[in-house]
């Protein structure tokens, strides 16, 4: 049961030669999700193995060009390619309105819905959810309305131990019973306890992404406990004065939010292009907060299951 994000860009707004702005594809039990979706999104989804069908919904944090020029063209290409099935797009308003006017202009016979769900940028809600999993709105402080995203795994049903079905002679009703949860009465009169006879076979898993925003305690409290923590992190320590008048933030705020959310992993992007080299940026962060990683393009970070 895979839960992975694969970074397609980690560039901010102005173009480089060697960074895409921002977008990533996460993996959730095979299900992918689109998040962010800057210029050339869909050609770095094809260049790293992930096919544009396979795309069930797209998360858009807020509506800057370097986050959202890319998903109109996928929206075409998923066209050309056939698509039949809904594709649910979560942003803030007006979104609508450029789904509206792209949808008049450019795709007026699409063979597929395009699906919009508002994003209310200031609460802290439930977006989405199936069996498996849940994503949840992070508010954030940006110049515009912005939202994070809370990826999170359901808990796995219970399974019971094989060793104490053969040791108490568990029929196959009060296995059922027991993985709903209940204490089991044996015909002695026995009540075995339910924590005696299951587990779960693995830890729910979690990935928060904080996209343009300054420092925002609340956002890293909303994230408690995350096992891998996406912030931008699109600037120097020094360079403090310009992060917090532009509404982003720097290296030591990245790295300030995943120790206040005690977050596992900390992965940073969405690098000013006047800075070449993001080791630099990564190292900064490592001060405060070691295992920080930097967003590379094409790079996979995998959450491992643990019991």
């Amino acid at each position: 049961m895979s839960f992975a994000v694969t970074i397609l860009g980690c560039a901010s707004a102005k173009p480089t030669v060697n960074r895409h702005p921002s977008s990533q594809a996460v993996n959730i039990h095979e299900q992918y999700y689109l998040v962010d979706a800057g210029e050339g999104a869909q050609q770095q989804l094809i260049r790293y193995g992930i096919n544009p069908l396979k795309i069930r919904a797209a998360f858009i944090s807020h509506l800057h060009g370097d986050h959202v020029f890319g998903l109109f063209p996928l929206i075409s290409t998923l066209g050309l390619y056939g698509r039949r099935t809904p594709l649910d797009v979560y942003a803030p308003a007006p979104f609508g309105e450029m789904l509206g006017a792209h949808l008049r202009y450019f795709d007026t016979e699409l063979p597929y819905e395009v699906v919009w769900h508002e994003v209310a940028t200031t609460r802290h809600t439930l977006l989405f959810e199936n069996r498996t999993m849940e994503v949840w709105s992070i508010p954030l402080r940006h110049r515009v309305p912005c939202a994070g995203f809370l990826f999170r795994e359901k808990e796995p049903p219970l399974n019971v131990d094989k060793f104490k079905i053969v040791k108490y002679g568990l029929s196959i009703a009060q296995i059922t019973a027991a993985k709903r949860g209940e204490d089991v009465a044996l015909e002695t009169g026995e009540v075995i306890p339910n924590g005696e006879l299951t587990y779960r076979p693995y830890r729910a898993r979690s990935y928060a992404y904080l996209s343009d925003t300054n420092f925002s305690a609340r956002a890293a409290n909303l994230c408690k406990d995350v096992d891998l923590m996406y912030h931008e992190a699109t600037y120097a320590a020094a360079e403090q004065r310009s992060a917090r008048d532009r509404g982003h933030s720097t290296t030591t705020d990245a790295a300030k939010a995943a120790l206040k959310a005690g977050a596992r992993r900390l992965v940073i992007g969405h690098y000013s292009s006047r800075y070449k080299d993001e080791q630099l940026l990564v190292d900064e962060a490592r001060e405060l907060f070691p295992e920080t990683w930097p967003a590379t393009e094409g790079v996979t970070y995998t959450i491992e299951k643990e019991s």
